[in-house]
């Protein structure tokens, strides 16, 4: 007020507003400005929160007596959604609750919902399109199409743009009665549901407002989608609409599946959800542990939480984007509250007074680095601490107003906020809206919807009084294991005792030469700024970062070393794919109902040859990885030996049970969640050397159909399996066995089993079934797990995914996909920087370069990759 009134915002470095056109232009960032004092509609029910009615009195009759809203001045729709409509139906609802509390605004009366339905009109022109979705921005004055409107040419917006209004419309629908501003609202919100990809149930971050295209195909759950997904979970809440959460549901279940790998949150192709689409993450991201909260979801939202309070720690703010490694990829950081928001809702739920200490780490930061004289200013650059003269409206309106709740008891409210919503500008909209004036038919009209097998959704929208029973030691148990995620997951840069290294007298790598096994390679790997990554979903990936190198010189040798590992994996063949294989449990109480899909070996036994495949009794091996000696031959021998996956190569556990006596082996994925339902199947490839000697056969479980055998053990001890190439039906399998009695009197026991494990997601498959399972299996190699530097020899690289069995070059990324080993337990070291200088393929470490003869055309293949880098190009120019 002292400095910037009447301005939209405050400069707090100049100490002055900010008035549109006054100032040099920021692009679409300006959008959100309209002549409307901004700061001051979007900052009134904050007051309230702080407990400064008198000054809130005073703020509504300034807005009252000031404001202009019919401005001949072109704004973002999204932005003067949920800031000005948004601001002025929030400060209506704190209005009719202090008056009705008899203090405070008796002369109100409703000034502020009439300025809202007057904006509210202004905003319709924008959806006049056949989809129902908005233009991005409007002339408040003259609307789209007028000839003095400067706008209604644009073709695109964003997914959030149009998909962030129904809580707004539909509380000013249902406080004023008219039915118009939600039936619009929910007709944007039917197209882009309509519109999702159908097979992954994502959606992308741009859309064709006239034909329904996706521009972007990328999918996340940070910028440009954010606050859709966030909305279809409150519209339920505010609404009580079920077809809001049926779809949110959908949606979620898909961002579990393909986008959260925690305790990351990865961008992904809608039409190719296991492929990555960036190696970065955006600020605006840090909302969703708030949303998980809201919907029920502890674990994921703790872990991710945690990650971004650990890039907090090592950058003082959240950088407004950041590498996977935790490296700034966008140094600015405009005091957004995304975080703070999170931090209060997981203080809501689990009463960790860690959360308390987080807010306090918050508040301090602030105070120490982004403090002016004249108010708080963003970070221009949060490795520098520069400031940039700007302090946008929603720090006052979110930043502060969770801040102090987080801190703020029961009584120190004179209002129960449990009674509201927040809307993503953290306004605040009465729950009682629900049931007053519903102008249009509760259920939207849509189409059907997947069945969803989560126990998570029993907890969406919990009360949080009883969703945790303020236990503290919950939570910390989860944020263990992820300390140290940020600083020491990645190996950083090598001791540079070896200045020569990759130039000079010593020769360049060549890729026919690499070993990963040879730490002399990797260092030369590292000077060349080539690093080698370990991805959660198998993959491996050579990533270049020519500035990263020690020199250009080590640069150029780099690009030349990636240049010929794509050429080696590209040049050779690879033996045909191995079909998936089947792992049936015969013995009670299953009879060979449970049947679980495995991926096989290139080496030992070929079940495919053997049609009878391999029976026995399943025994766990001591140790438990198989990397050495087997200790407990006696309980092995004659057995189908159990596993872990990781530590040392495939193929040498297979050597060390067959010493032992096993008739078969079963490697389980360490990888917690791990399954074939949501991850391609993999073929174990042999460790480069003759592989003649094992003959027995080995196959590999995800860490899901894994735990049903453990389970079976704990439970019934003497658990019998038969591996083979597809499932066997019962008269075959108990052919010349005599049947128990009990198998007939026991049915009731076994269909309850049945049910059970179909709880659990195991594969109750028939032959039939089997036969036709995914035939989406790549090659590996085990490797040793920790470090990246511990993987051995891809003297042969092998890629996987047969339904993306390619290799493209191009300046943005190279890539060679493959799965391979997942060896240590905390997420691995992901790739860095997305920058034009970077080349990056995706290997098999250990397995021979060799391509399935039965993929489809190079043609086709390069048609489709090409199609990916036409994406990733265009990700590499985005803004937020």
């Amino acid at each position: 007020q002292e400095h910037a009134y009447p301005a939209d915002e405050l400069m707090p470095l100049t100490c002055r507003g900010r008035v549109r056109g006054q100032e040099p232009s920021r692009g679409d960032v300006d959008d959100a400005l309209g002549k409307f004092s901004l700061t001051l509609i979007d900052t009134l029910d904050t007051l309230v929160v702080l407990n400064k009615t008198k000054e809130f009195e005073e703020a509504v009759r300034k807005v009252i007596k000031d404001v202009n809203l019919d401005n001949d001045i072109v704004v973002s729709v999204f932005e003067t959604n949920i800031r000005v409509l948004g601001g002025l139906l929030g400060g209506h609802s704190v209005a009719i609750m202090l008056k009705e509390k008899g203090e405070y605004m008796q002369w109100y009366n409703g000034e502020l919902l009439h300025m809202a339905k007057e904006l509210g009109y202004k905003l319709l022109p924008a959806f006049n399109t056949t989809s129902g979705l908005p233009y991005p921005r409007v002339n408040l004055k003259f609307g789209v199409r007028h000839p003095e409107a400067r706008t209604g040419t644009e073709t695109d917006t964003c997914t959030a743009c149009a998909g962030t209004l129904i809580l707004e419309f539909a509380a000013l629908s249902r406080f004023t009665g008219t039915a118009i501003f939600e039936e619009y609202a929910r007709k944007a919100l039917d197209f882009i549901w309509e519109k999702r990809q159908r097979s992954s149930n994502l959606v992308g971050v741009t859309i064709n407002i006239h034909t329904g295209d996706w521009v972007r195909k990328d999918s996340g759950v940070g910028a440009g989608i954010d606050s859709y997904y966030e909305y279809l979970l409150k519209a339920y809440v505010l609404l009580g609409d079920d077809s809001f959460l049926e779809r949110f549901n959908t949606h979620y279940d898909a961002i579990m599946r393909y986008i959260s790998q925690p305790p990351l949150l990865l961008d992904v192709h809608i039409h190719k959800p296991m492929l990555n689409a960036r190696t970065w993450m955006d600020s605006l991201l840090a909302f969703f542990p708030g949303l998980q909260v809201l919907k029920g979801d502890i674990r994921p939202a703790i872990e991710t939480h945690e990650m971004l309070y650990q890039v907090i720690k090592k950058h003082n703010f959240l950088p407004e984007a950041f590498t996977t490694d935790f490296r700034v990829h966008w140094a600015q950081h405009p005091l957004r509250p995304e975080f703070a928001e999170s931090t209060y809702f997981l203080y809501k739920a689990t009463g960790d007074p860690y959360y308390l200490e987080v807010g306090k780490t918050l508040i301090e930061n602030l105070n120490k680095y982004a403090r002016v004289p004249c108010g708080f200013a963003a970070m221009k650059d949060v490795r520098t601490g520069s400031h940039e003269d700007r302090m946008d409206s929603f720090f006052l309106a979110e930043m502060f107003k969770y801040l102090y709740l987080l801190f703020a008891d029961k009584e120190d409210m004179i209002f129960d906020i449990e009674d509201y919503i927040f809307t993503t500008e953290a306004h605040l909209l009465p729950l009682w809206l629900s049931t007053t004036n519903q102008t249009i038919s509760k259920k939207n009209t849509t189409t059907e919807y997947t069945e969803l097998d989560d126990s998570n959704f029993d907890w969406t929208c919990p009360n949080t009084q009883i969703l945790f029973p303020n236990d503290p030691m919950f939570a910390q148990s989860i944020r263990e294991p992820l300390k140290n995620v940020v600083d020491k997951s990645c190996p950083r840069g090598i001791s540079r005792v070896e200045d020569n290294l990759g130039s000079g007298p010593k020769p360049p790598l060549r890729a026919r030469d690499f070993m990963a096994s040879n730490p002399e390679h990797l260092e030369i790997l590292k000077k060349m700024g080539v690093s080698l990554i370990h991805l959660k979903d198998g993959r491996v990936q050579l990533v270049q970062h020519a500035v990263q190198a020690a020199s250009s010189l080590d640069a150029e040798d780099g690009l030349r070393f990636m240049q010929e590992m794509i050429e080696l994996s590209s040049q050779q063949q690879k033996e045909q794919q191995l079909p998936p294989r089947a792992v049936q449990i015969v013995s009670h109480p299953f009879f060979g109902r449970v049947v679980l899909t495995a991926g096989p070996a290139q080496f030992g036994m070929d079940l495919s040859k053997h049609k009878a495949g391999t029976r026995g009794f399943v025994a766990t091996i001591k140790p438990y990885n198989g990397c050495s000696e087997i200790t407990n031959p006696e309980a092995v021998k004659e057995k189908i030996a159990l596993m872990q996956r990781g530590q040392c190569m495939f193929a040498e556990k297979a050597r060390n049970i067959q010493k032992a006596g096993a008739i078969g082996g079963i490697v389980i994925d360490d990888n917690e969640g791990s399954s074939s339902d949501t991850a391609p199947l993999f073929q174990m490839a042999g460790d480069g050397k003759n592989t003649d000697d094992i003959t027995i056969p080995m196959l590999f479980l995800f860490n899901k159909e894994g735990n049903i055998i453990l389970d079976a053990i704990r439970e019934y001890e003497a658990v019998e399996v038969l591996l083979s190439d597809k499932a066997k039906d019962r008269a075959t399998i108990f052919k010349g066995k005599m049947i128990p009695n009990y198998i007939i009197d026991s049915n009731l026991e076994v269909e309850n089993m049945d049910q059970k494990l179909s709880e659990n997601d195991s594969h109750k498959q028939n032959s039939e079934e089997a036969t036709s399972a995914s035939q989406d299996v790549g090659t590996v190699s085990e490797e040793p797990e920790g470090e990246s530097s511990d993987v051995t020899d891809p003297d042969s690289l092998s890629p996987a995914d047969t339904a993306s069995d390619s290799v493209s070059v191009s300046n943005q990324d190279s890539s060679v996909p493959g799965r391979q080993e997942a060896g240590a337990p905390e997420p691995a070291c992901p790739p860095g920087d997305s920058q034009p200088q970077e080349q990056q393929t995706e290997t098999e470490p250990n397995s021979k370069v060799n391509w399935d003869n039965k993929v489809q055309p190079m043609e086709s293949i390069l048609a489709d990759w090409n199609e990916d880098i036409e994406a990733f190009e265009m990700m590499e120019k985005d803004e937020l």
